[in-house]
């Protein structure tokens, strides 16, 4: 018989050794973070990959970022057209015009992106109730987006549920960080008149916001669908004290809020059945992007050596 005392001495670590047994996360710890295009789960092997990601390496864009890249280096030079013609004729400055200019999407992608994620942060800290950031407020650039968002919140009455809330579903491999759930009884009924469909007035919509593009032109792709449809189909959820809970029911409809400095719209996005079965396969073409699609071309063969030499050897 093995008593208490026997069985602390066989478990517990040898005078000047230490533990290796892992600590198990605890509170916000237990939130997967996202590192390299996935999200870890901190205290398992469990990687999910990132739905960002996964929409960045599986769908295809065609031409159209080329374009976009084209019109925004065309017009970046004929704005500063004084400046690239004096640099020309200098060869000095000539290597630094060049990069300047072959870069110029890149500079206002990081722009859009900036702009981007501190509309994000204004909006979280209004549906937490929490102070916004001062730094951001006091900027006059995005004083425009907040105004146009409070007004959205106000005209469409609408009551916020979870906003920048980890999801995940760990039998398909990913994660991601939704925007916000809400609730609306303006949406819901218009929503069900502009999809003749029956949507309950109590109804939880999945919700994002991008801020890109121009009004009624572009700005809201059909890879929102794609995203909010990942989120919705997702089986779990972390809570900001870190606690795992199940994914909230959501309507197979949500919306996506178009938020420029000149206004904003609401877009109906539909994320039901069929399009996560599209994620799933945008996902499987990002899988082979990433992954097998490096490894199927090898090297050049070359000819195998003649039989009589290799006896001759």
């Amino acid at each position: 018989m093995t008593t208490t005392a026997q069985a602390r001495a066989n478990t517990a670590p040898a005078a000047g050794r230490r533990s290796r047994t892992k600590q198990e996360p605890t509170g916000t710890d237990r939130i997967p973070k996202p590192s390299q295009g996935w999200y870890r789960v901190k205290g398992t092997n469990l990687k999910l990959r990132r739905v960002t990601t996964i929409l960045e390496q599986g769908c295809s864009k065609g031409d159209a970022l080329t374009f976009w890249a084209g019109n925004i280096t065309a017009e970046t030079a004929m704005n500063n057209l004084p400046y690239l013609v004096s640099s020309s004729l200098r060869p000095e400055q000539r290597t630094e015009a060049y990069d300047w200019l072959r870069r110029a999407h890149i500079r206002k992608k990081d722009e859009r992106a900036d702009i981007g994620t501190a509309v994000h942060r204004l909006i979280e800290s209004k549906v937490l109730g929490t102070p916004m950031p001062e730094e951001l407020l006091a900027d006059e650039e995005l004083a425009p987006y907040v105004s146009h968002f409070l007004r959205f919140v106000e005209e469409w009455q609408v009551e916020f549920e979870a906003s920048e809330m980890v999801v995940g579903n760990e039998d398909e491999g990913y994660a991601g960080t939704l925007d916000y759930l809400l609730r609306s009884r303006l949406i819901a009924a218009a929503l069900a008149e502009h999809l003749k469909a029956e949507v309950p007035k109590d109804s939880v919509f999945c919700g994002d916001t991008k801020t890109g593009g121009e009004l009624d032109v572009k700005g809201v792709y059909p890879e929102a669908s794609l995203q909010m449809a990942a989120y919705r189909k997702a089986r779990v959820a972390w809570l900001r004290d870190g606690t795992k809970v199940p994914m909230p029911a959501t309507f197979w409809a949500g919306v996506v809020l178009h938020l420029r400095p000149e206004g904003y719209r609401l877009i109906p996005a539909v994320a039901d059945d069929q399009v996560f079965q599209a994620f799933l396969t945008v996902k499987g073409n990002a899988e082979w992007t990433s992954g097998l699609s490096k490894t199927v071309i090898r090297p050049a063969l070359t000819l195998p050596t003649p039989i009589s030499e290799e006896r001759a050897a």
